[in-house]
């Protein structure tokens, strides 16, 4: 018969982390563990930090769609941006094309709402946003 032979790795399917916890707070895991909730410290981390995960869904699916690069013209008027600091958010403006600020946006408001500016093509904005969002613009 012939030799197989592996031609590449499997990558894993997890990360190990290191993670210190203070002398109760493992007690009380360990307590859990012994009256059978969990089935070692391992589970009960995993299980806490997924429903961490869980109850963050909407601003986990928020920041990932906030952080998605847009394709052609993108404008970002005062309503907009004033609805995004209404909200408590920050953008992180991606854009390949073109992206406008509107005249009427100030540069304290473009300062409270805009995180961050990549566009790979042309920005158009009022000399006093641009220069408030100059290093905070890649």
């Amino acid at each position: 018969m012939g030799q197989v032979s592996q031609l590449r790795s499997k990558q894993p399917d997890n990360e190990k982390i290191t993670l210190n916890l203070g002398f109760v707070d493992l007690g009380r895991i360990d307590l859990l563990v012994q009256e059978g909730f969990y089935s070692n410290r391992s589970d009960f981390i995993r299980t806490a930090i997924r429903n961490q995960l869980d109850s963050h869904a909407q601003a986990v699916e928020r920041s990932i769609e906030r952080h998605v690069m847009e394709l052609g013209l993108r404008d970002y008027d005062r309503a907009t941006l004033q609805a995004v600091r209404d909200a408590g958010e920050i953008l992180h403006v991606k854009v390949v094309g073109l992206a406008r600020i509107a005249p009427d946006v100030t540069a304290e408001l473009a300062l409270a709402t805009i995180g961050s500016m990549t566009v790979l093509g042309a920005l158009q904005a009022p000399a006093d946003v641009r220069a408030a969002l100059a290093d905070r613009i890649k």
